[in-house]
């Protein structure tokens, strides 16, 4: 469901519980003297509410209770993680595919810091993600005198991983925060924010008037200047060898960006960010690649490179940087990112929402004159490219490159796939699964964390519960998280999760080798990991062929329930 769409039926949601494990209405109970029902924390989850979350991810804690205290009523489900990473990785997976901000209840002090590594990932990669911690009460800052959780500078410490980080002291703040958090994630650059609630407000009445706790009307996003996009439009019309690079920030403009492509008939590279900006299937469509010379060459030979919503970072370049040719045009919704890595000789500020569409009616407006006459097709292009590509996926790291290709044969085409920062992901899934919808693949190219994948895959399946999750990674990427397997079969999920084992931190031992160092801290003791996920309530199975993968995989995705393979990737040296 939209963000617009959900803003449009607040008025008349429902507050009936979803079916699924946490959100049966609670046993009607008397309130003890001195608890305030109607209070700030009402005020808070009823304006999330309003706005269209009903899933939450976290953990009860001592402090954060009168956050919980409304989930049912509310129609809000919670799901338990068993970290409070994995509760902001939950709530990522669960974002990407509602198109809403996730949301993460902690506790004060550890809980709120365990959950920053999160917040860094969100902020890294802009996610929207809103997390809400009680406080120390009013009047206690800085008092170092042994309380619970009693933590130096908890707004301090977050707003230094945030985009920003505010300490309310009444309902009406509170309320306003929350306001604040969706303008940013609809209007600017989508990344973390974290309100904190002084214990004594949040267990005390509200001030918040009751028109403050109904979600703002979305406006329409706001486009770049009409002169520059008629100057781009006319560039790109002309432009014998154009290039389209497409970023996360891409993903804003949904279905228009492939009718853009296709009017302009070029080639479409994505980031990993971006995959599945337009369909990986297409004839214009190179896939994620552009960490491969190859595709950085093409960006680079082009002599009009459109770059839509990327930073194009390091991350994404794997530590290369793009030096184009030509002329380069720029989308992006900040104007600071325009001399970032790449300077634009065009700048196009605002949302891709409405810049993609600008550029497509201008440029169909220059193509009515007649297009500028290429020597080869965009789709001719991309044909030439793609067993360049594919073949130089294959060099990296071929038994990774053999088991993702496995992976692909089975996946239905509406699956969600989860990955890790695992080299069977990165040198693996990225490369040979193609996606044909945005937010399909779970990843962090940037940030690079571990621990990621697994309780992303499940915030997606809570929030996607008709598509098919497969989670693939590594087995020291699993061992992150692996806790959270329990959060899977508890909330009665259909996951299929992928352990794709080389005996511990491969690329770091590899890393070691290449600097001169004997392999140290690497070569790690393994679990019997189809009995741990036996142990946890789910079903494990030991891969013990090549061959038995795939048949493997498809019956674990058809069976249904918490599936985990153990596939040592050893038996794909031959494959």
């Amino acid at each position: 469901m939209s963000e617009q769409t959900v803003s449009e039926q607040a008025g008349s949601l429902s507050t009936q519980a979803p079916a699924g494990p946490g959100t049966q209405p609670a046993p009607a109970v008397e309130l003890p003297d001195g608890v305030v029902a109607d209070n700030v924390g009402l005020s808070v989850l009823t304006l999330l509410r309003n706005y269209g979350i009903d899933a939450i991810f976290g953990i009860p804690g001592t402090h954060n209770l009168e956050f919980y205290r409304h989930l049912s009523s509310l129609g809000i489900r919670a799901v338990t993680s068993r970290h409070e990473q994995g509760a902001g990785y939950g709530a990522d997976g669960w974002s990407q595919q509602t198109g809403l901000p996730g949301v993460v209840i902690t506790t004060s002090g550890p809980g709120l810091l365990n959950a920053l590594s999160a917040a860094g990932t969100a902020y890294c990669e802009s996610r929207p993600l809103i997390i809400l911690s009680p406080g120390v009460p009013e009047g206690e800052e800085f008092a170092d005198v042994g309380a619970l959780h009693e933590t130096k500078d908890a707004t301090g410490a977050a707003g230094a991983i945030v985009e920003w980080s505010r300490r309310v002291h009444t309902g009406t703040e509170a309320a306003q925060a929350i306001h604040d958090a969706f303008e940013l994630f609809r209007y600017g650059r989508p990344r973390p924010v974290h309100i904190e609630v002084p214990l004594n407000v949040l267990e005390g009445p509200s001030d918040c008037p009751a028109g403050l706790l109904e979600p703002v009307v979305p406006r329409d996003p706001a486009g770049a200047s009409a002169q520059a996009i008629r100057h781009a439009a006319q560039l790109l019309a002309e432009a014998r060898r154009p290039v389209l690079l497409a970023g996360g920030g891409s993903l804003r403009a949904g279905h228009h960006l492939l009718q853009f492509a296709e009017a302009l008939d070029a080639p479409v590279v994505t980031t990993l960010n971006g995959k599945g900006a337009v369909p990986e299937s297409h004839p214009l469509a190179l896939g994620s690649d552009i960490r491969l010379p190859a595709a950085q060459q093409l960006c680079e030979e082009a002599d009009v490179l459109l770059v839509i919503g990327s930073k194009v970072g390091e991350a994404e370049l794997w530590f290369n940087q793009l030096q184009p040719s030509g002329t380069v045009i720029r989308v992006d919704i900040l104007p600071s990112q325009m001399a970032k890595n790449i300077v634009a000789d065009v700048p196009l500020v605002g949302d891709s929402a409405a810049v993609v569409p600008q550029l497509l009616a201008a440029l169909r407006e220059n193509n009515d004159g007649g297009a500028s006459p290429r020597a080869e097709s965009g789709a001719d292009r991309a044909a030439r490219l793609r067993p360049v590509l594919r073949d130089a996926a294959r060099e990296l790291a071929p038994p990774l490159a053999a088991l993702a290709e496995q992976v692909a044969a089975v996946l239905p085409a509406d699956a969600i796939l989860g990955g890790d920062s695992s080299q069977v992901t990165y040198f693996g899934t990225a490369s040979f699964v193609r996606q044909e919808r945005p937010h399909s693949f779970l990843y962090t190219p940037a940030y690079a964390t571990l621990g990621y994948g697994l309780p992303a895959s499940i915030g997606a399946k809570v929030a996607a519960p008709e598509r098919p999750v497969v989670c693939v990674l590594g087995d020291g990427a699993l061992m992150f998280a692996v806790q959270e397997l329990a959060t899977a079969v508890e909330q009665r999920l259909d996951l299929v999760v992928v352990c794709a084992d080389n005996g511990g931190y491969g690329e770091i031992r590899q890393n070691e080798l290449d600097r001169g160092i004997a392999p140290v801290g690497v070569d790690l003791v393994q679990p019997d990991w189809a009995a741990l996920a036996t142990a946890f309530g789910g079903h494990g199975e030991r891969i013990t062929s090549a061959e038995d993968f795939a048949p493997a995989l498809a019956a674990a995705i058809d069976a249904g329930g918490v599936r985990l393979l153990h596939v040592p990737t050893h038996l794909f040296e031959a494959a």
